[in-house]
């Protein structure tokens, strides 16, 4: 890259938990600019989560997303007119925006009356390895070992 990469912005904790991760993940969750809106249906999914499962919400919904974190994926590469799919490792900072992308989108397309249902469904699902969130995870590691061969053309 010709330019210096800009400097991240720091994010501020969430009121409640005090966590940026909670922060990260409601700036994903969030619809036209409406972060309260946001942060409700976070906590109510969290309230939701704990009141299925007996345990803390806070805590399933990290262990949920340490569940669906890739560890590796896969990139096209053009190499002699074919184009490969080369299994490379994923950066710390990339694991959780596809960790929390992939919740969030796969919350969106669960059936349910409101989001914080859906999500809520949905982290518990992760939490227990299950999901469409968890296979996509498996999907994508599943892709990389099947084009391990083509690892050797790693930038």
């Amino acid at each position: 890259m010709r330019k210096t990469q800009p400097k991240k912005i720091p994010l501020s904790p969430d009121p409640k938990f005090k966590d940026k991760m909670v922060t990260r993940f409601v700036n994903n969750l969030m619809w036209e600019g409406k972060k309260s809106g946001a942060f409700n249906i976070f906590y109510n999914a969290l309230e939701k989560v704990s009141k299925q499962t007996g345990e803390d919400g806070y805590e399933i919904w990290k262990k949920a997303l340490a569940n669906i974190t890739p560890g590796v994926e896969v990139r096209s590469r053009r190499i002699g007119g074919a184009t490969f799919q080369i299994p490379s490792e994923v950066r710390p900072d990339r694991k959780v925006s596809l960790s929390i992308k992939w919740m969030i989108r796969y919350s969106r397309e669960r059936n349910g009356r409101s989001m914080a249902d859906k999500l809520a469904n949905e982290i518990v699902a992760a939490s227990k390895g299950e999901g469409a969130a968890f296979k996509k995870k498996e999907d994508t590691h599943r892709m990389a070992e099947a084009n391990k061969a083509f690892a050797h053309f790693r930038v």
